[in-house]
């Protein structure tokens, strides 16, 4: 019995412990905030980007006839190379010349007249009215004289400088109206490169940044050096245009050819600090 009532009473003062639980009373612990943590980016160099390109000519335009004449020969092809100065496309002028002729015929004519009542003149033998009469008429054969010759003149055209030729749009013996395209030349001594390349590299490219470019129809890697660089950036894209040329000359290329341009770089040194927000309370 004594036993029975032992084991209740350390029950009940088990009861009233569980239930007062003086620990939950203790002071609670405040907690400790995460330290600042600061990163600090290694120097790296900056990935390598491959840039696409196309190959074209510095100097290209197309040949137009200045006359609307038969053409009488085209003496190079398409694909045929030329000097600077040498005849690229000869009309049938054979009128013209024979207008020339007369005209210089006329002057000659004019010209003795003029210098005849001239030499009247010093003796007084002529009127003044008369003398320039003659010399009027001596200037206005002299005026058509010029025009003819000038019109001889653009019975050839001579090519304004080396190259070759691009694409024939007319044929021998074909009659061409004045201001008709005959055909399309290009200065293949020079080719440039024209690409597009991330605005962020405008702080190191420059004019005379070399590089090199590896062409996909050949298979090899050829020197360039850049140009020009276009003064405004694209706001939408962040790009901007640059242009380059070949170093040296390479009898295997010719415009249109393209291919990659691999662009590193210089290393970028820069360090970055992160702080995480501090808890909230």
């Amino acid at each position: 019995m004594k036993e029975k009532r032992i084991l209740i009473v350390v029950a009940v003062l088990l009861l009233l412990i569980f239930e007062w639980r003086p620990w939950h009373q203790l002071p609670k612990a405040e907690p400790i905030p995460a330290p600042v943590v600061v990163k600090e980016v290694l120097p790296v160099k900056a990935a390598e980007q491959d840039i696409r390109a196309q190959l074209s000519a510095v100097a290209y335009t197309t040949i137009a006839s200045e006359l609307s004449a038969r053409i009488h020969s085209l003496p190079f092809k398409e694909g045929q190379s030329f000097r600077a100065g040498q005849v690229l496309v000869e009309f049938d002028c054979a009128a013209q010349r024979a207008q020339y002729q007369k005209t210089t015929a006329l002057l000659a004519i004019a010209e003795r007249n003029y210098q005849a009542n001239k030499k009247l003149l010093a003796l007084d033998s002529v009127g003044s009215v008369e003398y320039e009469n003659s010399f009027s008429e001596y200037l206005k054969f002299k005026a058509e004289h010029d025009e003819m010759g000038s019109t001889l003149r653009r019975c050839s055209i001579l090519a304004p400088y080396g190259g070759m030729v691009f694409e024939q749009k007319a044929r021998s013996q074909q009659f061409v109206q004045a201001g008709q395209p005959v055909m399309e030349i290009l200065d293949n001594s020079a080719l440039e490169l024209e690409f597009i390349v991330p605005s962020k590299w405008s702080p190191w490219l420059v004019k005379g940044y070399k590089f090199n470019i590896k062409l996909d129809e050949t298979g090899k890697t050829y020197p360039a050096e850049i140009t020009r660089i276009n003064g405004k950036i694209d706001s939408v894209s962040q790009t901007i245009k640059v242009a380059a040329v070949i170093n040296g000359k390479f009898a295997e290329l010719s415009p249109g050819m393209s291919g990659v341009i691999v662009m590193t770089p210089p290393a970028d040194i820069s360090t970055e600090e992160e702080t995480s927000p501090a808890p909230k309370k």
